[in-house]
């Protein structure tokens, strides 16, 4: 049997072993730890806890009689004892429970003349409010716990893997029985599933968060009918290797959380369930369950767990992705073009190198550091369109060539401008810059108007 760590009812099966010294912490927090205990425990403390309360009390009650020497003379009508008509301890234990009861017959009384019984009603005043509070407070709790709410909250034995919306999608069914609302519903999901990292750590039950719809807000429920939560299978998701043939070998198990404010009484309620990989249906789609009658729509609960069979593509997201990109053929790349690439870095290399050696102060007031890379980002760009252009149809081809077009333009623009010679020597430029660039090193292929503006400059 496929051992889970949440059963399909929402119990963990997780049981806390060799505490050692730190079993002291559930007595720090009594009150907590009696609320968790099963309920026959918690009923057995309670029988308990007032019997030995009672009969201690009781027993107070009997030592005074019996020191003060009121149980020889309870029939003497002379003598004033420290209880009236106790006698004996059944006596006394009745007038301990007609106390504490506030029931008060009248027949048994405390008198004046007893300072030690007077104490001792105090005290059973007081320890009496004290264990009512904490055993009534603890019993109150227990029964008002929401985790009957949960009863009422329905999760689909089975999920499901199908098409939706041209996607491949993870679903289950949740579902709300009662007319009362759930406020402020709440959906999570993990997957457990165990894993080895690549140091050699392996976590046998690594947690992963599952997307039912954080980012769009569908994760947050108006769970009045019976509602299909999603989880969409792309990159980000745990399962974008996952196909129809690797859930034969794999082993996952998917832990649903729905948490929400019960309406009635104010308390969260948390509901919980899991799916292991032989609960997932590969290429199944649940049944609809919603139909319109004559002034309501009516819930058919009867076909909540039902699937049936859609066509649904065997193979992964990843997979199907692969194909997708080798059957495209304008994926295709472009290896004849990398030769005059290459060309064109080294053109690129060049000017930078002539760039380089001009004087600082003429780059600064130039403002065109970075010329030669546009340029050969803006020639590489137009080459690469023009290149492309035979994988077009004969009609774009023909737009595309058409004379005056903006693109060809730009391609004659910039080969003109890549072509002219670099052999320009500074002797053309003002006396004030031959004197900067140190003679005659030469100048980068300045366009002619920045020349003659920084001519102008410098005269």
């Amino acid at each position: 049997k496929r051992q889970r760590f949440v059963d399909k009812n929402g119990r963990c099966n997780v049981q806390h072993g060799n505490l050692g010294g730190e079993t002291s912490r559930y007595l720090s927090d009594l009150f907590t730890t009696l609320v968790d205990l099963k309920w026959r425990w918690n009923l057995f403390i309670f029988i308990l806890t007032y019997t030995v309360a009672w009969l201690f009390m009781a027993s107070m009650w009997w030592v005074i009689a019996y020191m003060r020497g009121d149980l020889n003379k309870a029939h003497d009508d002379s003598y004033t004892p420290c209880v009236a008509n106790v006698y004996n301890f059944p006596s006394a234990f009745l007038f301990f429970i007609e106390t504490e009861a506030t029931i008060g017959y009248g027949y048994r009384y405390i008198t004046d003349k007893c300072p030690e019984g007077i104490i001792l009603f105090l005290f059973q005043s007081i320890l009496g409010s004290i264990v009512d509070a904490f055993l009534i407070g603890c019993m109150f709790i227990k029964m008002s716990q929401p985790k009957k709410r949960a009863e009422t909250l329905m999760f689909s034995e089975h999920a499901a893997i199908s098409m939706r919306d041209g996607k491949l999608t993870l679903m289950f069914r949740v579902g709300n029985l009662r007319n009362s609302h759930m406020v402020s519903a709440q959906i999570r999901c993990k997957l457990l599933k165990s894993r080895q990292t690549p140091e050699g750590e392996f976590l046998p039950l690594d947690q992963l968060e599952l997307d039912v719809g954080f980012s769009t807000g569908a994760d947050q429920l108006f769970l009045v009918s019976p509602l299909t939560i999603c989880h969409v299978i792309d990159a980000k998701s745990p399962f974008y290797d996952l196909s129809q043939r690797s859930m034969q070998t794999e082993q996952f198990e998917i832990v649903v959380i729905l948490e929400g404010i019960v309406e009635t009484t104010g308390m969260t309620c948390q509901a919980r369930t899991s799916y292991t990989e032989d609960e997932v249906l590969w290429g199944h789609r649940f049944f609809p369950v919603i139909s319109l009658e004559e002034g309501f729509f009516k819930v058919d609960y009867s076909q909540f767990h039902a699937t049936f069979e859609v066509p649904t593509p065997p193979y992964s997201v990843k997979e199907q992705e692969e194909m997708l990109l080798m059957s495209s053929p304008l994926i295709a790349p472009a290896v004849s073009n990398s030769k005059e690439r290459n060309n064109s870095v080294e053109c690129l290399d060049g000017l930078d190198e002539v760039g380089t050696k001009l004087p600082s102060k003429l780059q600064k007031i130039t403002g065109r550091e970075d010329f030669p890379k546009k340029l050969l980002r803006m020639s590489s760009t137009t080459s690469e369109k023009a290149y492309s252009m035979g994988d077009l149809p004969m009609k774009l081809q023909r737009i595309s060539s058409v004379p005056g077009n903006s693109e060809e333009k730009l391609v004659s623009k910039t080969t003109k401008m890549m072509s002219d010679p670099m052999s320009q020597s500074v002797a053309d430029l003002p006396p004030k810059l031959q004197k900067l660039s140190g003679g005659g090193r030469m100048e980068g292929n300045l366009p002619p108007k920045l020349r003659k503006m920084n001519s102008d400059r410098f005269t």
